[in-house]
């Protein structure tokens, strides 16, 4: 696991040249057919060389969840394991990768008509706001979202006018379970692609995008919006890139604003991703920089994570 921009995918792959491994992807936008450039998505060279599973299974109108996710990869990693493989699970989505770990609790069942009036309150007044709100009646659960990670907002004020209970007071009282935690039915090697300088993050990001664009991202944008049926207010439309993409088409400023905002919003989302792994349990680090040297290349990286599984149960 790591930040956006770390090189997961490509030291995943490295690593299947050592490991009878198949990997799965964990990334929220992967999953989406139609959506390729700007989610970074391997090509289909790269795919013969490095199968992934749980890439390109869902529409991009057809929202995905953390649910979803849990509910497709536990009988994957069973499947696998039960093929003398070991389930090599690869992203920067840590909200699935805390499922597979923690479980989900049962909450109530969404209800379209307060979900409607949440969406249109944050058209009047914007997503931190809701955010806003959220901490003054459930600040455990406010506390872990940013303040524009709508969807997690959505639900969580959701569950509290519909219950009059927060989210997290029912997770914690909760007797049954969506999906379970995986307990110890795994041995696991929990790696983290982290980097020693900020800026050489932020360089990879800025990197990526002008690359992105070259590639044709705008035309992929135009291409989902010829569709009629998606819109800003689906989890694939607002992730990052797309949604600044899209918000240009719309007549947002300029090409170089759109350009700003979109490498802004994936330093933003890094941070987020950064932020959740400084307090994760049993990281090992894999730094991709030398404090003194710079970046490191990528066989030292695989060599540096061969060390920590040589090392481990699953070796």
């Amino acid at each position: 696991m790591g930040p956006t921009a770390s090189g997961k995918t490509d030291l995943a792959a490295r690593l299947l040249d050592y490991l009878p491994a198949e990997i799965i992807s964990v990334d929220s936008a992967l999953v989406y057919r139609g959506m390729d450039i700007g989610s970074a998505k391997p090509d289909a060279a790269f795919l013969a060389r490095a199968p992934h599973h749980l890439i390109d299974i869902r529409d991009p109108g057809d929202p995905y969840s953390a649910a979803d996710f849990a509910r497709d990869a536990i009988p994957l990693m069973a499947e696998i394991s039960g093929r003398g493989r070991i389930p090599l699970l690869v992203g920067g989505t840590m909200l699935y990768f805390r499922v597979l770990l923690e479980g989900l609790a049962e909450l109530p069942p969404s209800d379209p008509e307060i979900r409607a009036a949440i969406n249109r309150e944050a058209e009047r007044c914007g997503w931190p706001e809701m955010h806003r709100q959220l901490m003054l009646v459930d600040p455990t659960t406010a506390h872990q979202l940013h303040p524009n990670h709508s969807q997690r907002i959505q639900r969580a004020l959701e569950v509290y006018r519909l219950t009059g209970r927060t989210a997290s007071e029912l997770k914690q009282r909760a007797g049954h379970w969506t999906i379970r935690p995986m307990g110890d039915a795994y041995q696991l090697v929990q790696l983290g692609l982290l980097a020693h300088s900020r800026q050489l993050l932020h360089e990879r990001i800025a990197r990526r995008f002008s690359a992105m664009l070259e590639h044709g991202l705008i035309e992929e944008v135009k291409q989902l919006r010829q569709r009629g049926d998606l819109s800003v207010d689906l989890p694939a439309i607002r992730a990052v890139g797309y949604r600044q993409v899209w918000d240009w088409l719309d007549g947002d400023g300029s090409c170089d604003e759109m350009v700003e905002r979109a490498i802004a919003a994936t330093r933003q989302l890094a941070k987020r991703q950064l932020t959740w792994l400084r307090g994760w349990p049993e990281l090992q680090a894999v730094y991709i920089d030398d404090p003194q040297s710079g970046p490191r290349d990528i066989g030292e990286l695989v060599a540096n994570s061969l060390k920590f599984l040589q090392n481990s149960p699953i070796y």
